[in-house]
Order: C-alpha cells, then sequence, then structure tokens
C-alpha cells in the first residue's frame, strides 16, 4: 500500500495503489535476485518455444496440422494456453480436411544459400501512412506506391471514358457539337474523336457505341505507348531490375521461366503485381483455364535449346540449368462457387487438376521427342482473384507435386508479421521445404521463398489500395487483346487475352472472352471492343507485310463468327502489329471505326 503525497491544504490523502513506475521498480528489485537462478531454465524454454515456433510454420502448406497446439495470433499456443480444442483453419483458403496431411521439417533436406531478392529485404521501407494499417516486415513500401500510382493513372483513363461520353451525348444538338465535343475529349482524355462520326450527328443519332469503341482503343494506345516509350515499370530487357533477376535466376538453376496463366483478365498483372518479376525476363502466354499449347510450348522449348546451343543465350548448354515451365490458375476465397476460373467451371481443383495435368503433358512431349526429360522442371502457382494471395505447390527434385499440399502465402503473412525480414525469409524458406512431397533442389527453395515473400508486398497494396480484397471480384476488363504479343498490359481486370494464330484454334479462349464482355458490355447496350495484335521482327524479310495479313485474317473470322453482334456494332476492331525487335510503340494498321473509302468510276 502506498500512500499520496498529502494536498495543499496539508491533509493526508487516502491509501492508493502504486504507481506503474513503483510496481516496475518492485519487479526489478525481485528479479534482480531470482535472475542467477532462472537464467539457464529460461534460455532453455526460450530455445524451446523457438523450435517449436519453427515447426508451427512449416505447416502453412495446405490442410497441415501441427503436432501440438495450434498457430494464432503470430505465436504458436500449446496445450496450456489453448483457445480452441480443434485447430482452426484460415477462412482465406480453401481446405480439405479429407485430406489433411502434417508437414514436418526434415533435417536433410537441402538448405538454400543463394540470395533471395535483389534489394535487401531488412532495407526495404516501411513506413506506415496516416491512418493504414500496419504493414508487413517485408512489404516493399516504395514499389507499392510506384505499382499504385502506374494502375490509377492507366485504368483512371478508361474509367473517364462513360462520363466524358455522357456529357458528349447530352451536347450533341448544338450548334457548335463538333468542335465542343473535340475540346471535352482533348481536355479530359487526351485525344480527338473521329471527325467522321461525329458530323453524322445532324441527320441520325449519334453512334455512342462507335465513339465508345473509339476511345478504348485509343486509350489502349496512349497507354501503350507510353508503356514503350517511358518503361513506366522499369523492367524492360537490358534495365537493372532485369538483369538483376535473371542473374538470379541462373543462380537457382533455371535459364528460361515460361509462365501461363489464365486468360482471366483478373490474373493479367500476376507477373509485374503479384510476383514482382520483371515482366522482360518472363515468357508469358495466356490461355484459358492456362490449358496452353503443348506442341507450341515444345517449340520454344526447342528455340531455346537451339539458341543455348548456337549462341550460349542466356547461358552456355553444358551449364547444368533447366527450363522452368509454370501454370497459374486462379480460385476465388470469396465466393468460390461462382467467381473461379469459368474454363474449369468455377472448380478449384479440377483448375490446378488440369493445370499440373498439362506439365507433366508437355515435359512427356520433351522426353519423347528428346529423350532430355530432366532438362525440364514444372511448377505450379494458385491465385486468389480476391486478394492476390498465391499458393505455391512445392515440387520435389523431380518434379512431382501433390494438388492438395500447398504453401499459403496468406499465411505466412499472418505468421511471420511480427518478425523481423530475416526471421520472415528463414520461416517461408523452411515452410517450402516442409511442403514438398520429397526432396527439393535448393535453387527450387530460392525461388518459391522469393515469389512468396514478394507476394506479401502485393498483399499489402491490395489491402492497402481498396481496404480489403478487390471491390470488383468478378470480370471487370476493358477490351479483349486477341493475337500474338501485347507486352504492355499488366493491370489486372484490364485486358482478357486470347493469345492465338488464328480464331478457328483459339475459338475455345475468344469464345469465353466475348461470352464475359455480353455480360459487361452487350447487357447494357455497350460494345466488345477488340485489339488485334501480332508482332514480328524487322529482321526477317516480309515480316510486317505477314503480321498485317495476319490481323486481317483474323479480323475477318471474327466478323464471320459473330457476325450477329458484328451487324448491330457491338464488337468493334483496332488492328496493331508491332516489331518485337526494337522498343517503338504498336502501329494502328486499320479498325471497323476507320471511315468508309468511296470507290472510284
Amino acid at each position: 500500500m502506498v500512500r499520496s503525497v498529502p494536498s495543499r491544504g496539508g491533509r493526508p490523502l487516502s491509501p492508493s495503489a502504486p504507481t506503474r513506475r513503483q510496481l516496475q521498480q518492485e519487479r526489478a528489485e525481485s528479479s534482480a535476485s531470482s535472475e542467477p537462478k532462472q537464467a539457464d531454465s529460461n534460455s532453455l524454454s526460450a530455445r524451446a518455444a523457438s523450435l517449436e515456433r519453427r515447426r508451427a510454420l512449416t505447416t502453412s502448406g495446405k490442410a497441415a496440422v501441427l503436432a501440438q497446439g495450434t498457430l494464432g495470433a503470430g505465436r504458436v499456443r500449446t496445450s496450456q494456453d489453448s483457445r480452441r480444442s480443434v485447430p482452426q483453419q484460415p477462412g482465406w483458403v480453401r481446405r480439405d480436411q479429407k485430406t489433411s496431411i502434417a508437414m514436418s521439417s526434415s533435417s536433410n533436406r537441402s538448405r538454400s544459400s543463394r540470395p533471395i531478392s535483389n534489394r535487401p529485404i531488412s532495407n526495404r521501407p516501411t513506413s506506415n501512412r496516416p491512418g493504414s494499417k500496419r504493414l508487413h516486415p517485408l512489404t516493399d513500401s516504395v514499389a507499392n506506391d510506384h505499382l499504385r500510382a502506374y494502375e490509377l493513372e492507366v485504368k483512371g483513363r478508361f474509367e473517364r471514358i462513360v462520363p466524358v461520353l455522357q456529357k458528349i451525348s447530352a451536347l450533341q444538338h448544338h450548334a457548335d457539337f463538333i468542335d465542343q465535343a473535340q475540346l471535352l475529349a482533348c481536355r479530359e482524355l487526351g485525344f480527338d474523336l473521329p471527325k467522321h462520326i461525329l458530323e453524322r450527328a445532324w441527320v441520325r443519332p449519334l453512334d455512342m457505341r462507335a465513339l465508345y469503341a473509339w476511345c478504348v482503343f485509343e486509350s489502349h494506345r496512349v497507354f501503350s505507348d507510353c508503356f514503350f516509350q517511358n518503361d513506366p515499370l522499369a523492367a524492360s530487357s537490358g534495365s537493372e531490375a532485369a538483369k538483376t533477376f535473371e542473374r538470379f535466376l541462373l543462380d537457382c538453376g533455371f535459364h528460361l521461366l515460361d509462365v501461363t496463366p489464365c486468360a482471366d483478365g483478373r490474373l493479367a498483372h500476376s507477373i509485374a503485381y503479384a510476383l514482382r518479376i520483371p515482366f522482360s525476363s518472363v515468357r508469358r502466354r495466356s490461355h484459358a483455364g492456362a490449358m496452353f499449347d503443348v506442341e507450341n510450348t515444345v517449340n520454344r522449348w526447342v528455340k531455346t535449346e537451339h539458341r543455348r546451343y548456337r549462341e550460349s543465350i542466356p547461358n552456355a548448354v553444358s551449364q547444368d540449368t533447366r527450363y522452368l515451365k509454370v501454370v497459374t490458375y486462379h480460385f476465388s476465397s470469396l465466393d468460390p462457387s461462382h467467381q473461379g476460373c469459368a474454363a474449369h467451371g468455377s472448380d478449384d481443383k479440377l483448375a490446378a487438376s488440369a493445370g499440373y495435368q498439362r506439365l507433366l503433358d508437355f515435359r512427356q512431349a520433351v522426353e519423347n521427342s528428346f529423350c532430355c526429360g530432366a532438362s525440364v522442371d514444372l511448377l505450379l502457382i494458385g491465385l486468389d482473384t480476391d486478394t492476390d494471395a498465391i499458393r505455391v505447390h512445392p515440387p520435389a527434385s523431380d518434379s512431382s507435386t501433390q494438388l492438395d499440399r500447398w504453401v499459403s502465402a496468406r499465411d505466412l503473412y499472418e505468421a511471420t508479421s511480427t518478425m523481423s525480414p530475416d526471421q520472415a525469409l528463414i520461416q517461408i524458406a523452411e515452410a517450402v521445404e516442409s511442403g514438398a512431397p520429397g526432396t527439393m533442389d535448393s535453387g527450387m527453395v530460392s525461388l518459391l521463398t522469393r515469389l512468396l515473400a514478394n507476394n506479401i508486398s502485393q498483399i499489402d497494396y491490395v489491402s492497402e489500395l481498396h481496404g480489403g480484397p478487390y471491390p470488383d471480384a468478378g470480370h471487370a476488363e476493358r477490351f479483349i487483346g486477341v493475337g500474338i504479343g501485347f507486352k504492355e498490359v499488366h493491370l489486372r481486370n484490364l485486358t482478357y487475352f486470347a493469345h492465338l494464330d488464328t480464331v478457328e484454334e483459339g475459338a475455345p479462349d475468344l469464345d469465353v472472352g466475348v461470352k464475359i464482355f455480353k455480360g459487361l458490355n452487350v447487357m447494357h447496350d455497350l460494345p466488345i471492343p477488340v485489339v488485334i495484335r501480332f508482332d514480328y521482327s524487322s529482321s526477317v524479310p516480309g515480316a510486317r507485310e505477314r503480321a498485317i495479313s495476319d490481323c486481317q485474317r483474323v479480323d475477318s473470322a471474327i466478323a464471320n463468327r459473330y457476325s450477329d453482334l458484328v451487324g448491330d456494332g457491338l464488337i468493334h476492331t483496332c488492328l496493331t502489329i508491332r516489331d518485337r525487335s526494337q522498343t517503338s510503340p504498336a502501329e494502328v494498321v486499320g479498325s471497323t471505326l476507320d471511315p468508309d473509302v468511296q470507290e472510284a468510276h
């Protein structure tokens, strides 16, 4: 009991509780006398707690079960302080209780000694904005700010189209309509409207569908030009980021990274944003359901190996590195039954198993044709389209993978949020190793550790930008990209991809895209904008002319396949080509919005 200081009147006050400072002094005095006795026991208990914590973190994969206790609030809860009798699973990951697998770290598994990031993660700034939640120690806030500015600038162009056209529609009967419309478009959108469409407004209602498609095509042209001229993501070929990652990839034992995400626009940013990989260091081809063409991929593998033999690019064929083929499927944590992969009926298990089977088919094709399947490694990654959190299926050294076993970036985010960056990286690496069905190559451990660590920045990015998951849980793409190319598109829900040489062979991908846009645009009386792109190499004689011919051929096939929509002005196309051997932007070579050319008689 402590008696308070007398008041100014001199009358003693009633007894009060000791102050916080007095309690701290008493505890310090008592602990000082008992500290020597407890030093040894405390050291042992701390080490035991550390080991228990590390063991628990290796269970961050699919359906993992702790040997004892549960994982919560960033620490291990033992049986003495457990608040739940049954381990609870995070709500952001779908887990199959029937296939629960206990994962424990293995002492004989390889340890990764290679660097995990270009820039030391411990030096990455994690400053917090006023009113925002605390960022994860691994989050790169500077990169997040840069990516946020780019996304808002590009998407803002498309978001302004409808409000501007609504204003223009109200002006169409004014005497100076054309001048006002052009002034408004230049000020708000940054480009002119087609005069031949505006001039018809006095004889018939203004063709708002055509103007909408024009604005989408021009908005794409503007940001595409900026992408190739200014390198806003600072990741073009030859950039410092690209060189650093390519060195890291070779150190991991891979001479090429070939990624096939689903054509769904919610995965268009999976390279530059979700995985934080320089876009120029990756070969990316999107397909519906991530169902890539095996024969074409084998041909690309052949070209890669041939270049290594002839030019030692990216490294000599004598070096023991592999071609890494990756499939990225997707799922929805908030609405798994409706917002999953449309190509697989929103069935997560089917999306994963079909993607993995396509990977096995590719490797088998290489083995059957060239007897060197050992030079091909396989990797399966899942992406939650609501939060951008990934889950990786760590492969053993023979590329064997268990589909019901994964390591979740979201789980690791929560489990390592109170650690130092170095501690978090160690725990992520151990979770990766424990998630594989067998011994892993150290290079694969390094690569997956880096991808998971990079994805933690993206988890904070989405949370900060939207205050939680993405508000557009479903599709919200602005146009369909058809053909070969579109290196400039790295933003979520901006473009639905349909990579194809002919409409006939790419019909499944294109049909899915048209179906999506019937819900997004057609039901609101807006057209489906389709940008056709074929890249070519100017070093090949006649390549430019053939690219133009390919654009025209695909354009004609689209008009035939969707004749009803085209006839009603509900599909418009813009034909573009680009020289892939240069850094110059794409070139527009035709459009359904071009003015009609009168024939001479």
